[in-house]
């Protein structure tokens, strides 16, 4: 997996994530909409942005998708899902693996329509 710095997330998987939310989304809307990372410590939080209304305003509507929390006692990832007030709950479904790829797929996949609504 990379290494590790206390209380952080592994290095390759933060780039795997990023590259992961770059990919997400067409070349030519990102003018319009993006997904975007913030990192705070070993948790990963995916948003969905949007460009502002009406153009010209500086801030792009961010809602949050998908957060995966890095559990370093045990070398695993935990996928959670936000509710409808934006309270992260552990993801019923697949809550954790090793395998960040497993995680990123589900999400992809959202067959419970809970991340992409």
């Amino acid at each position: 997996m990379g290494a590790v710095a206390t209380g952080s997330a592994p290095e390759l998987d933060l780039a795997r994530v990023r590259r992961w939310c770059r990919d997400r989304v067409p070349e030519d809307v990102r003018d319009r909409v993006r997904i975007e990372l913030d990192v705070d410590g070993r948790d990963l939080t995916i948003l969905e942005c949007h460009a502002p209304v009406p153009p010209g305003d500086d801030e792009w509507m961010r809602s949050p998708v998908a957060r995966l929390r890095y559990l370093t006692s045990r070398s695993v990832w935990r996928l959670y899902c936000a509710d409808r007030d934006d309270n992260w709950h552990e993801y019923p479904d697949l809550p954790w693996s090793r395998h960040l790829d497993r995680l990123l797929d589900e999400i992809d996949r959202d067959p419970t329509a809970i991340f992409w609504g």
